[in-house]
């Protein structure tokens, strides 16, 4: 059986002076978490968009797609078509799909949803409670106050804010932590992004 491919968006570096280039970025530990689950990475060319990037979705047929983590969303409108390019195509497909951080903000904002400044979320950890009920770490300055049309809450950080949520009828998931900045993978991550892909 050939293990499922896993589209995931990537974060955009300029370089600045003097090659003033615009690299994709990715953390190795990410590709890693996906390699954990017995999937293949197959990181998405940030430049993509509008009709390039279906053609490229239409010749990769990923099995799912992986929205990371990276700055708010509206701070880089070029990443934020991206990711918002792939909620569309994982909703028309049906894909399962799971948002880290910045790609639950991309969810909550697709949904309609507003961000909320948040204070004590950046380079912290706090205990969740809800269906998800364990510390994590936490890397966010914009969270979510109410829960977006669609979807069910699975946390909540001490300050009530939602920490992950699960769309009702879709196999998405997203998540305001990081799972592959912790000093090891979280069997728990694991087999709950197993779940999502099943």
């Amino acid at each position: 059986m050939t293990a499922p491919r896993i589209a995931i968006s990537q974060r955009r570096d300029p370089t600045g002076p003097p090659h003033d280039e615009i690299r994709d970025a990715l953390d190795h530990r990410l590709a890693g978490f996906v390699i954990a689950v017995g999937a293949l990475p197959v990181p998405v060319p940030s430049a993509l968009a509008g009709a390039e990037l279906s053609t490229w979705l239409a010749a990769l047929a990923p099995d799912a797609v992986l929205l990371s983590g990276g700055a708010d969303i509206g701070r880089d409108p070029v990443r934020d078509a991206l990711d918002l390019g792939l909620v569309d195509h994982a909703r028309r497909s049906r894909l399962p799909l799971l948002a880290l951080c910045r790609g639950m903000q991309v969810l909550a904002h697709a949904a309609g949803t507003p961000l909320v400044p948040v204070a004590g979320h950046v380079a912290r950890r706090h205990l969740l409670t809800g269906e998800i009920a364990r510390e994590v770490n936490s890397f966010h300055a914009r969270g979510l106050s109410e829960t977006p049309r669609g979807y069910r809450p699975l946390a909540r950080a001490p300050d009530g804010t939602i920490e992950a949520i699960a769309h009702d009828t879709l196999p998405w998931e997203g998540w305001m932590w990081h799972p592959e900045r912790e000093s090891g993978l979280d069997p728990r991550d694991v087999a709950r992004f197993e779940r999502i892909l099943s």
